[in-house]
């Protein structure tokens, strides 16, 4: 069971499930999805789809690259109460996370990008901005700027810098503004991001404004990971990773277990999910629906600036075994 986000942008269910197609012929098992948000099915009917099957024990993976809210704590909820409703076995794989095979991916899609771009402007001349979407987790965030450091120096970049679409600091056109000060004369921007949608549309829209005023410096849009064959091997190594016991994602800075500084007050919150209001309403294809998720009724002292996050706490197993 493959668990995504979902979009209302058409171009992103397809790619998501374009890649699920692509696990679907390299598993041998059934194979289903389900999206938390606006997307169909949602992911109890992908779950009733798998029962319709006598599947009695399911894998379930997120379709997301890092642990923030979503996979802590929404996706959690939703097997978890679907497993207690009908008696089924929900193991719950980990994040997709910073993974060799999707830092390989990386480099494929910003060499591919250069290439097309030609010239031979050396890589130490050459600016990396790394964009990832953002959360209210920090320590989510953080890993985008590890995938930057990685990408860094694994290319031999002249510098790195990180910028997020949404939720956190520094936002793109910021972060591009800040490249063009430092004086390289090739900026390459390259987005964590595992499909298509709204915010990688917007970073490539941002892109192009900074790059219209600042007609001296080359700017290269790098490609998404998308369906990259290293991709589709990391989800295959996930779902094996629950059969085997590893499971486990990174608590030692998760602000649901520790005192992270800043971030006291969500030791402890109770898990529970925040997407009914969006689950399965539809796509742009569907209708036009214009207001965004994050416009629900805001817990006191919630920033929803454009969060993207439930933010409470993950369940500790996916469900006792």
């Amino acid at each position: 069971m493959v668990c995504g986000h979902g979009s209302r942008d058409v171009k992103a269910v397809e790619e998501f499930r374009r890649l699920v197609r692509g696990l679907a012929d390299r598993l041998p098992y059934p194979v289903e999805s389900g999206f938390l948000e606006f997307a169909r099915p949602v992911l109890r009917e992908g779950l009733d789809r798998l029962r319709a099957r006598g599947v009695d024990q399911v894998l379930a993976v997120p379709g997301m690259l890092f642990a923030a809210g979503h996979v802590k704590n929404d996706v959690p909820s939703v097997l978890n109460g679907y497993a207690a409703e009908h008696g089924l076995r929900i193991g719950f794989g980990r994040d997709l996370g910073i993974d060799p095979k999707l830092l390989c991916t990386a480099r494929d899609r910003i060499e591919a990008a250069l290439a097309e771009a030609g010239g031979d402007l050396p890589r130490e001349e050459t600016l990396l901005a790394v964009i990832g979407r953002g959360t209210s987790d920090p320590d989510a965030n953080g890993n985008v700027a590890k995938v930057a450091r990685m990408l860094w120096e694994g290319m031999g970049f002249g510098w790195a810098e990180v910028g997020f679409s949404g939720v956190a600091e520094p936002r793109v056109d910021g972060v591009l503004e800040r490249a063009v000060r430092l004086g390289f004369p090739r900026i390459v921007v390259f987005p964590w991001f595992l499909f298509s949608g709204v915010l990688v549309r917007r970073i490539y829209g941002q892109t192009d404004q900074v790059a219209a005023g600042h007609d001296q410096i080359e700017f290269v849009k790098a490609g998404y990971l998308n369906d990259h064959q290293l991709v589709l091997e990391t989800f295959v190594d996930r779902i094996e990773g629950i059969l085997e016991g590893d499971v486990n994602m990174n608590c030692l800075m998760c602000k649901y277990r520790s005192q992270v500084i800043g971030y006291e007050s969500a030791i402890g919150a109770p898990q529970e999910g925040h997407h009914h209001h969006v689950e399965g309403i539809g796509t742009e294809a569907d209708h036009h629906h214009h207001t965004h998720h994050h416009h629900h009724r805001a817990a006191p002292n919630h920033d929803h600036r454009d969060r993207q996050d439930g933010e409470q706490r993950p369940a500790e197993t996916l469900p006792a075994r």
